[in-house]
């Protein structure tokens, strides 16, 4: 078993991630899990929706990090593969 010398500290959006996931792109469904940050696996273009219902194109290169909290990967537009960290 792994030793964890962090796991009595309290996670913030500023901790690192301790999970990751692949971001499925919908037009019609929120994220089931909304991350603290997005790294980019394959570059393109990530068509992402805000809290408040905006819709954004963002020009996204490999490696990438990508520090925001999207509610939505919308699949109309959106050619980059991206990994959630939470």
């Amino acid at each position: 078993m792994s030793i964890d010398n962090f796991n009595s500290h309290a996670k913030g959006l500023s901790s690192p991630g301790t999970k990751h996931f692949q971001l499925v792109a919908s037009d019609n469904a929120d994220l089931a899990v909304i991350p603290r940050a997005v790294y980019v696996n394959v570059g393109g273009v990530a068509v992402i929706r805000d809290a408040a219902g905006t819709d954004i194109s963002y020009n996204m290169s490999q490696g990438q990090v990508l520090p925001f909290r999207g509610v939505r990967l919308l699949a109309l537009g959106t050619t980059a593969v991206l990994i959630g960290w939470d």
